[in-house]
């Protein structure tokens, strides 16, 4: 099988890990990167046995597919150009700035039959993969997403940085629409919002809540999913699993004896290395990927939404 000619766009704190891992990549030829820091372009390529180029033209005619990760407001434009050269795109969260830019790439990586993935890679961490057997309609979804302040994302609030992974989450969790919300952040060390609470309510009767935070000293990202006779609880930074269950022939639940805790074993691996090379398969294999297009679009018209009706 041949390797399939990639490059990465833009390989600032993020990217230089996408080009890390495709430089070693069986299923993968990194033709280059693009940056337009030279200097910090042409370092990243030397340590991925590569080649820097300042500005994505320069790669078009020479590779098959791009992982975009430059900031969001250039999302649109360089895919758009990618796409319509016949190359297909992984684009890093939030997929675009806009519902509509969204509408439109979709469109073309449909009307050209190319794959268009966006980067929502915590559903790529082991523990979530490993917890998806167990996950049958859920009643109520608690989600906290709290850490430090990252003065590179300054530009943007924490529903587009933070959040917008869990409410993909959610969609992807609940498959039901959302009917109502209740929303509220604060402004606390930036001009958007540094801390934000959202209660959703979903048509078949699930409510989640939603906690994201970078005013926080410490990292803590879980997710808790309650369901009938069950409680799923994922920690999605300790890549951690438990399942606590009512025993099936238990009435009533009169102790904690009457409770099976269930570990399920978890894999190792770096969340991005298994997006990447679901990625390629999906190329490969001319595959829909696991997270589309459409559903990149789904999170992002969700979080703004909520930014447009949310009070700070």
């Amino acid at each position: 099988m041949s390797k399939i000619k990639i490059a990465v766009v833009g390989v600032g704190s993020l990217g230089q890990h996408h080009a890390r891992i495709l430089s070693t990549h069986e299923n993968a030829e990194l033709v280059g990167v693009v940056d337009a820091d030279d200097k910090r372009g042409e370092a990243i390529a030397k340590k991925c046995n590569t080649v820097n180029f300042t500005d994505v033209k320069d790669v078009i005619g020479k590779i098959q597919a791009a992982v975009i990760s430059v900031p969001t407001p250039y999302h649109y434009d360089i895919a758009k150009q990618l796409l319509q050269n016949g190359i297909h795109c992984l684009v890093e969260k939030p997929f675009t700035e806009t519902v509509e830019q969204s509408t439109e790439l979709i469109r073309i990586a449909r009307d050209k039959n190319l794959v268009l993935q966006v980067g929502h890679v915590e559903r790529f961490n082991p523990a979530i993969i490993a917890a998806y057997p167990y996950v049958k309609d859920p009643k109520f979804i608690e989600v906290n997403r709290l850490g430090p302040y990252d003065p590179r994302t300054a530009h943007i609030g924490v529903v587009l940085d933070l959040m917008i992974h869990d409410l993909d989450m959610l969609l992807n969790f609940v498959k039901s629409k959302v009917v109502s919300f209740e929303a509220h952040g604060a402004k606390i060390l930036s001009e958007h919002e540094d801390i934000a609470k959202v209660r959703i309510k979903f048509a078949n009767g699930c409510v989640a809540d939603v906690s994201t935070s970078r005013v926080t000293i410490d990292k803590y990202r879980r997710i808790r999913i309650f369901q009938k006779d069950s409680y799923v609880s994922v920690d999605y930074a300790g890549k951690s699993l438990k399942i606590y269950k009512k025993k099936p022939d238990v009435a009533v639940v009169k102790s904690l004896f009457d409770i099976d805790v269930i570990k399920p074993k978890v894999q190792t691996g770096e969340p991005l290395a298994y997006e990447l090379t679901h990625f390629l398969n999906c190329v490969i294999e001319g595959k829909k990927p696991l997270v589309s297009g459409e559903q990149g679009r789904d999170a992002l018209e969700l979080a703004h939404d909520i930014l447009h009706y949310m009070q700070y």
